[in-house]
């Protein structure tokens, strides 16, 4: 039997002699006068908890928990406050930010071409200037992106590129020219070279087309970059998060980071990683990079694990591949509607060998043509060797039709789900028209199917605040453009809470000890500044964390909590 299992029955066991009126051991800490949601089976709600080693020991009212207090035992009043289980992000690069151009505070196109233009006065004549990639036009008053030329004037002695989220970037009229980009060049299978009506560059290039456009390769990673993104994710809450195929630079650098922290006892999140296979279009390929890797599928400990390998099959808002056309058409008449990144003939290859070689895909797939091309792929795949049980998952899956969902259903398929229709609704109604685009991300759709899905960001695609996540869900309110899809509301806060913490460890397969506050489990718990089970949807988006634990360790404090 599996040892973590051993000892989480261990734990149970001895969490639960003292309430049966048996003598208890006293616990490192006992938490009492709370509102206490454990995310367990039935979703109970009580006063307190006790920690020892790391661990939840036992859950109850005040007076079964007081049995635990001994006199080296540390108690704490949470005075009423709401406690979570840690909350956990199923979709995460990196937090933001960077050394480049910061775009992330801008609201109106004059706002983002003056911070260009002062980019450009503190840089020499001819020095490329980079954006960081946490922004988006709907963020915009005019919610649109920028044109070369408009980027030319802000800066006209320097070439111009901004990256916008993990698929697009934008050029400025000289970096078009200074990367030999013109109307006749040759768009890449898969990429995309955007165009207006009248057949000139706006300057846009997504997904394989970026290839054209050779970027300065990002600082190496280093110690201080694992803390800061630990040390912006526990403020909200967050005790862990689930690594899609990219971080900061290098993943096997970035894993070596991890490991390193984790032995030296300094990680305040635990990380599920999934190796990168974006570019995987044979077998061969895929072994190789196994090889290569030098890493087992499931090796690691609490802190890092190694969960699979991510693959994607179409782009971003601008390129997930639906079974009809654009409204936005990209200069192609009508024609356009969206990429394959991957054909479905090297990508089933790819995923009957992950299978073969007893790994687990997960697959970014946006459009419901994508998502149709994933499934036949899986299928192909489970005919060769059973999945079920396996925790197959698709990334977003934004555009689906019942036929998809029921297939989703058959394999018992994992969705990994985010909030970008909050940030993005405009834009998203502007290339798919307000039908599809109300109905992006169908959360009910899929958890009245009976599909497992966890919640996350996409970060630094969607700012990482779980809070506007949640938010979004329960409400389907955006940012800019008011309700989408009303219809998809999820109106059980405590499914809601679901979402990212017990689901999540559903997704990673860890359920059996942690994602919920239940005797035997990891003690990964927040403090939150409001009762989220009760408090007035409109306030979801402005909640955070008074305090986090991980390990039943404190990692992060509210300055103002006491």
């Amino acid at each position: 039997m599996d040892l973590r299992i051993i000892a989480a029955a261990a734990f149970c066991l001895a969490a639960a002699l003292p309430l049966s009126g048996h003598a208890a051991t006293a616990a490192d800490a006992v938490y009492i006068n709370g509102k206490v949601y454990t995310a367990d089976a039935g979703d109970s709600v009580v006063q307190g908890f006790a920690v020892s080693g790391g661990r939840f020991v036992a859950v109850g009212s005040n007076d079964e928990i007081r049995r635990f207090v001994g006199k080296d035992t540390r108690l704490v009043d949470l005075q009423g406050h709401f406690v979570s289980p840690g909350l956990a992000d199923g979709h995460f690069h990196n937090e933001g930010g960077g050394s480049g151009i910061d775009l992330s505070h801008a609201r109106s196109l004059q706002e983002l071409l003056t911070i260009v233009a002062n980019a450009a006065a503190a840089a020499a004549p001819g020095t490329l200037l980079v954006s960081n990639s946490d922004w988006h036009e709907a963020q915009l008053k005019e919610q649109r992106l920028p044109t070369a030329a408009e980027l030319d004037q802000a800066a006209p002695n320097n070439p111009v590129v901004l990256v916008r989220g993990g698929h697009s970037i934008i050029l400025s009229a000289g970096a078009l020219k200074t990367f030999n980009i013109t109307p006749d060049t040759p768009v890449p299978a898969g990429g995309q070279i955007s165009r207006d009506q009248d057949g000139g560059l706006t300057g846009e290039i997504f997904d394989t087309a970026k290839a054209l456009v050779p970027l300065p390769a990002p600082k190496p990673l280093t110690m201080d970059d694992i803390v800061a993104t630990q040390a912006a994710l526990n403020a909200y809450g967050m005790t862990a998060v689930r690594i899609p195929g990219s971080y900061k630079g290098n993943m096997l650098d970035a894993l070596r980071l991890w490991r390193q922290a984790a032995a030296d006892h300094s990680l305040t999140l635990r990380y599920t990683v999934y190796m990168p296979g974006f570019e995987f279009r044979t077998a061969q390929q895929v072994d190789d990079a196994i090889a290569r890797w030098g890493v087992t599928q499931d090796e690691g400990d609490d802190f890092v694990r190694i969960g699979g390998i991510k693959l994607i099959v179409d782009g971003g808002f601008e390129g997930g591949h639906l079974s009809r056309p654009y409204q936005e058409p990209y200069g192609k008449g009508g024609t356009y509607s969206g990429l394959t990144v991957s054909p479905p003939s090297a990508y089933e290859a790819v995923v009957r060998e992950i299978n073969r070689r007893g790994w687990r895909p997960t697959t970014h797939a946006v459009g419901d043509a994508a998502v149709d091309e994933v499934l036949t792929a899986y299928e192909k795949a489970n005919a060769d060797t059973p999945i079920a049980g396996k925790r197959w998952a698709i990334e977003h899956a934004f555009v689906v039709r019942p036929d998809l969902v029921d297939r989703m259903k058959g394999m018992n398929l994992m969705v990994s789900a985010q909030d970008h229709l909050y940030l993005a609704a405009p834009v998203l109604k502007k290339y798919w028209g307000w039908d599809t685009a109300s109905e992006v991300t169908p959360l009910k759709t899929f958890l009245d199917a009976g599909l497992l899905v966890a919640g996350g960001t996409d970060s630094p695609v969607i700012p990482f605040n779980p809070f506007w996540e949640l938010y979004h869900f329960a409400s389907r309110d955006t940012i800019s453009d008011g309700v989408y899809g009303a219809d998809q509301k999820i109106a059980s806060r405590a499914l809601l809470l679901r979402l990212d913490t017990i689901n999540f460890a559903k997704l990673i397969g860890e359920d059996d000890h942690r994602g919920s506050i239940e005797p035997g489990k990891l003690a990964d718990f927040a403090i939150l500044t409001d009762d989220f089970l009760t408090v007035p949807v409109e306030k979801i988006q402005a909640m955070k964390a008074l305090a986090t634990y991980v390990g039943g360790q404190e990692v992060y404090r509210d300055p103002s909590y006491r």
